[in-house]
């Protein structure tokens, strides 16, 4: 034995390597096949914070849990999803989708606003933000988002498919790219298509290097990143003068860009976000999903990495194919399935400079083509639904009356 030991000593590190190689990739891939059965889901604030407080101290929250009325947890593999519906079960339907760094709270004014004309609308929390808990084993890619909106659907106590059930669908920023791509795959479903400064065709120029490297490789550990991420958002950056486009796109700007201009002295008229708890503010929002949702920053991370903020050039062109099939037919049948009015509205701010309008009219206008595409623009900057959502229900309700 003490022969043989001396003979193979030096191969016995590397017999120890490669078993130790072996075990770690058996691990990895244990993990793999598990991710795939059943995501591993970080709860949101539903289960972790209201069951502390009092009901006086929920309502009293940046964003209580009443907000909306009608509020349902929608349980599913991918964790629960905060869904709100309101309004006449004969109205004409929409579903509106926020961006990615606030909950829903952003878009209520305008939901508000489409209700008080006879809509019944669906709100909810995308994965990881507001009360909705976050599946960190799940790219939160276009499949996942759209498996929210079809889940918010399926939840719902009355029809809102099948038997000529369609419903409209707007989309805020990261909102916008997501529910364009909806209606891509899913266009027999949809009646009409709004995006409010929607994400999906930033250039890539407008995203630095840094950023890049810090969203898509694994040089830095991820509890590191997170914390530097976190960081980012905490404190944020002021947003260049309003009317210059940002040279580049960064985690704070596209949380600042969200807020009222509060912090360069102007003091926006704000809408009213709930109608139930008038006191919300979007400014606290962020921070609150930072202290009260383990998840939010992961979430936030997933959605830079694989939602659909850039590159969504094919996506929009099968749109605009549609709408150039759907506008050359003279089949009432393929008229009546098509997007009302054979176009897309789009409303932008004049001032934002995320997505700023002379690009996006060029953009948007080359994938879904000239006469498929109707614009419409806000005197504000990306937080255009929290300071002039009376303007963007205007314009909608317009375009529906064609």
């Amino acid at each position: 034995m003490e022969q043989w030991y001396r003979q193979n000593k030096i191969l016995i590190p590397w017999a120890l390597l490669g078993l130790e190689v072996a075990i770690a990739v058996g691990i990895r891939l244990y993990k793999i096949n598990s991710s795939d059965q059943d995501a591993h889901v970080v709860p949101s604030p539903t289960k972790i914070l209201l069951p502390k407080l009092s009901a006086f101290e929920a309502a009293d929250l940046p964003y209580p849990p009443d907000a909306y009325p009608n509020a349902r947890d929608v349980q599913s593999p991918y964790g629960s999803l905060r869904v709100y519906e309101w309004g006449p079960e004969g109205g004409k339907k929409v579903v509106l989708v926020h961006g990615i760094s606030n909950p829903c709270v952003v878009l209520g004014a305008t939901a508000h606003g489409l209700v008080d004309k006879g809509c019944r609308v669906i709100l909810f929390d995308l994965p990881g933000r507001g009360y909705s808990e976050t599946p960190v084993s799940t790219p939160h890619s276009a499949r996942l988002y759209t498996t929210t909106i079809l889940l918010a659907l399926a939840s719902s106590p009355i029809s809102w498919t099948g038997n000529g059930n369609k419903f409209s669908l707007i989309g805020y920023s990261l909102g916008g790219g997501i529910v364009a791509n909806f209606t891509s795959h899913f266009p027999t479903l949809v009646s009409s298509l709004i995006l409010l400064a929607p994400s999906g065709l930033i250039r890539a120029e407008r995203f630095t290097w840094t950023n890049k490297i810090l969203y898509n490789t694994g040089l830095i550990n991820e509890t590191t990143l997170e914390g530097i991420i976190a960081r980012k958002l905490r404190n944020g950056d002021l947003p260049t003068k309003p009317g210059k486009p940002k040279e580049e796109v960064t985690p704070a700007a596209l949380v600042s860009e969200e807020l009222p201009k509060e912090k360069l002295g102007v003091t926006p008229k704000m809408a009213e976000l709930s109608r139930a708890r008038p006191g919300i503010t979007v400014p606290k929002l962020v921070a609150w999903q930072l202290d009260a949702h383990p998840g939010f920053v992961k979430a936030y991370m997933s959605g830079i990495r694989h939602g659909p903020v850039a590159g969504q050039h094919e996506i929009w062109r099968r749109i605009g194919e549609m709408l150039a099939r759907q506008n050359a037919s003279s089949e009432e049948s393929y008229a009546e399935e098509g997007l009302q009015g054979g176009k897309v509205l789009m409303i932008g701010g004049l001032k934002d400079v995320l997505i700023v309008k002379d690009e996006l009219m060029e953009d948007a206008t080359e994938v879904l083509g000239k006469d498929h595409v109707k614009f419409e623009w806000v005197d504000a900057g990306h937080e255009l639904p929290v300071t002039k959502s009376e303007e963007i229900v205007g314009f909608i309700w317009d375009f529906w009356q064609g």
